[in-house]
């Protein structure tokens, strides 16, 4: 997402040579619900792909959070207001929609070619960067040099550990303890049991929650599937390499996993067909020190792996994305030296890194607020949502908190970024 959102900003700003390497041989997008969040939506806007996804997403008309062991409603929040506060509501899609509303952007764009099948090796930093490129399906390794590389590689990111590597720095990607099923279920799969069907007929985003566990879920594509994720302790990971982020779940230890869930949860997951359920590991690393390295920066998950409880992912690489369209404007490198291009990464930087940063610590919190067993602090926590059933009050759950929202909705970054720019100096030349 942040590679795509990157180059169209790119593009859009003037850049005429601009190409994507990407280690897959095609762009077919697989996936689960996302969540499409207010500051996420300005900027596909902007960028003239936002009508295209939301052809295909469903408005969030208000969040339910319950108890998972019984169903009973902790606590609801109706975002009517969120459209009217922000300019566009909140919804939620499908990734594919989403990555394909970006993808399809790029392609219209003469600037952006894409080398789709290139593994990338031995990247070389400096004003200069350069990195080999060996084609996945055979043929000869090549050399790549360029003004400007960004690190979209993920949470695996190659960039980031040689980037961090030279610098004497470390960021490896680390275990969170967690883990998620991400599940889809068509309404045909869920038409013989009306407490289901309401939940697809619903404009509902609701979150079950238990001990160390949650079950989000919303419907998607026009009501015809209902994506659930879930988030747990990654225990069918103990044993498993470092390196494996994805196991070939059993379906039986899903059940026993939310066996202390309420019968609703169960019909509902019992729907998954076996051998189709597949868990994810959620892994995160620390704060890195720098993102940038001469004419090198990160973005996404490369610099800032997120949980998903604040759904702000795939909003937060967008987001890097939009801001290197700012900083790296033609019109502000014009002389094109890679001075000029460092500073620009650095104001990239200076915006991007201490708001990202809070957001994934603020997704870790509302996580560990959602996962309370029984004591003195889910006793306080709800509490908190007592009170908010009788009309005052923060949430809880910070996604649906609108003094949170104000934080994360609210930030315009794209204008945050222009008048940084004019501060620093980096004044576009018409």
């Amino acid at each position: 997402m942040g590679g795509l959102a990157a180059a169209l900003a790119l593009a859009k700003s003037g850049h005429k040579n601009i190409t994507i390497y990407e280690n897959a041989t095609n762009m077919g997008f697989v996936g689960a619900g996302i969540q499409l969040a207010p500051n996420m939506a300005r900027i596909l806007d902007n960028l003239g792909c936002w009508k295209q996804i939301a052809d295909e997403a469903v408005q969030c008309a208000n969040t339910s959070i319950r108890e998972g062991s019984t169903d009973k409603e902790l606590g609801y929040v109706d975002l009517g207001y969120v459209k009217e506060k922000y300019g566009y509501p909140h919804m939620v899609g499908h990734r594919a929609s989403l990555a394909g509303g970006l993808l399809d952007g790029c392609k219209g764009e003469s600037a952006i070619k894409f080398a789709l099948g290139s593994n990338i090796s031995d990247v070389k930093f400096g004003p200069k960067p350069s990195f080999k490129v060996t084609p996945t399906t055979g043929g000869e390794t090549y050399n790549v040099e360029c003004d400007i590389l960004l690190g979209a590689d993920g949470v695996k990111s190659n960039t980031r550990v040689a980037m961090l590597k030279e610098l004497g720095l470390t960021g490896s990607a680390k275990d969170s303890g967690q883990a998620a099923y991400r599940i889809m279920l068509t309404r045909d799969q869920m038409k013989d049991d009306p407490e289901l069907l309401k939940l697809i007929d619903s404009d509902t985003v609701t979150r079950w929650i238990g001990e160390k566990k949650h079950i989000i879920a919303y419907p998607i594509h026009n009501k015809t599937i209902y994506n659930i994720s879930t988030a747990q302790p990654d225990i069918n990971f103990a044993g498993a390499p470092d390196a494996q982020y994805t196991t070939k779940g059993s379906k039986s230890a899903m059940m026993q996993t939310y066996g202390d869930f309420c019968p609703m949860i169960h019909r509902m997951l019992d729907l998954v067909p076996e051998g189709e359920v597949v868990e994810w590991k959620l892994r995160v690393h620390d704060p890195l020190d720098t993102w940038v390295h001469g004419s090198t920066a990160l973005v996404g998950d490369a610099c800032h792996p997120t949980l998903p409880h604040m759904a702000q992912g795939a909003a937060q690489a967008i987001e890097d994305g939009a801001v290197l369209g700012v900083v790296l404007s033609p019109t502000r490198l014009s002389n094109g030296n890679p001075e000029t291009i460092n500073h620009a990464l650095r104001l990239y930087e200076k915006v991007r890194k201490p708001r990202a940063e809070a957001l994934v610590e603020l997704a870790a919190e509302s996580g560990r607020a959602m996962h309370l067993g029984a004591g003195k602090a889910k006793e306080e926590r709800d509490k908190i949502f007592a009170a908010l059933k009788s009309g005052s009050g923060k949430v809880p759950d910070k996604w649906a908190d609108a003094d949170v929202q104000s934080q994360v909705y609210g930030v315009d970054v794209v204008a945050d970024a222009e008048k940084l720019c004019q501060e620093e100096g980096l004044v576009a030349k018409l």
